[in-house]
């Protein structure tokens, strides 16, 4: 196993971990972004399978939040308000009327503190950062952790924690893309998805929930038995076209997280497991055009991201899981990335 350390834009620092298979995991201590994600094929192939940025100080702005570490609350929180034991809170409106990812200055531009370590058989990043009462309208002084460790097994294991001094809503997540092509030689519309959740969240035209949930079967929302992601950007559905023709959506998982991700053509297969009640699935439907990446330039439908986390629907609607975290019950999360070629 093996770490570098380099220094980017005489500012931040990059941090690369290489396990004994040769797969490697690049994070920066800016915004904890994933910037590189190196994993084989079936042939050995080792290629790059998240999207990120060619120029570092694109990094700096990152609207599409390239892997990045997001939060207090990760998606969109309706009419940039909440209440919270009958007092009302106001966080910043990034997006319209609402509130997007933490804001403008949430923890995807936050320079974390870093440590990196190394076991028997893993090699890890500790990124740790105080949110001080009220930064973003959020009550409470929250301390963060997260942890990236990468072992032999190909398994890469992002864990959260935090402690807060007062009632805040909180729910973390990573927001890479994912492309399991490889380099990005094609897009993600040939990759089959299979997921256990039987329901997911209904959107309005600015893709807040509306507090209702559907019921998957027979629909391209359906994932119990895998499908093409292509199916929802084809499919003329107003749930999709609201999506931008695609999948922007909370699934509510049945039982534990599971989600299982292919690519045919490159044999790549990543399995992901969390202990969060749910995930956003976006398709890129919104992604920019030609921005610079590192093996070409960015398109729709170019990555896939699965955002695990606790919905912020809670914060307006009964019946949904909450993100409530309370003083005396610290906030630890699990998401693990595994990764294969078939």
């Amino acid at each position: 196993m093996n770490m570098e350390i380099k220094d980017v834009l005489d500012k931040w620092k990059e941090f690369t971990l290489t396990n004994e298979q040769g797969m490697s995991v690049s994070i920066l201590n800016f915004g904890g972004i994933m910037t590189k994600l190196m994993v084989p094929d079936r042939e050995g192939n080792l290629e790059n399978v998240v999207l990120g940025y060619k120029n570092y100080a694109d990094y700096e702005s990152n609207p599409n939040f390239f892997g990045a570490v997001i939060g207090r609350v990760a998606g969109r929180i309706q009419d940039s308000s909440f209440e919270l034991a009958d007092r009302n809170y106001n966080v910043e409106a990034n997006e319209g009327d609402n509130h997007l990812h933490g804001g403008s200055n949430g923890f995807h531009h936050v320079v974390w503190d870093a440590a990196p370590f190394q076991n028997t058989d893993s090699i890890g990043l500790k990124l740790t950062h105080r949110s001080a009462d009220g930064a973003g309208g959020y009550p409470g002084n929250v301390d963060i952790t997260v942890t990236y460790t990468l072992n032999n097994d190909n398994e890469l294991l992002l864990d959260y924690a935090a402690t807060t001094d007062q009632n805040t809503p909180l729910t973390l997540t990573n927001h890479s893309y994912f492309n399991l092509s490889g380099d990005l030689k094609s897009t993600v519309q040939n990759h089959h998805v299979t997921m256990n959740s039987a329901a997911f969240v209904e959107l309005d035209k600015a893709l807040i929930p509306t507090g209702n949930v559907t019921d998957v079967s027979g629909t391209t929302f359906d994932f119990r038995a895998g499908r093409a992601l292509s199916e929802g950007f084809t499919d003329k559905s107003e749930q999709h076209k609201i999506a931008g023709n695609g999948y922007d959506h909370y699934f509510l998982f049945e039982k534990e997280g599971n989600v299982v991700v292919e690519d045919k053509g490159s044999g790549r297969v990543m399995i992901i497991e969390t202990d969060q009640p749910g995930l956003v699935m976006y398709t890129s439907n919104g992604l920019d055009e030609g921005l610079e990446l590192n093996e070409g330039s960015s398109r729709k439908y170019l990555g896939v991201c699965f955002e695990t986390q606790a919905p912020p629907a809670s914060l307006h609607h009964d019946g949904f899981p909450d993100l409530i975290v309370h003083p005396e019950e610290p906030y630890h999360k699990r998401t693990k990335f595994s990764l294969r070629a078939e």
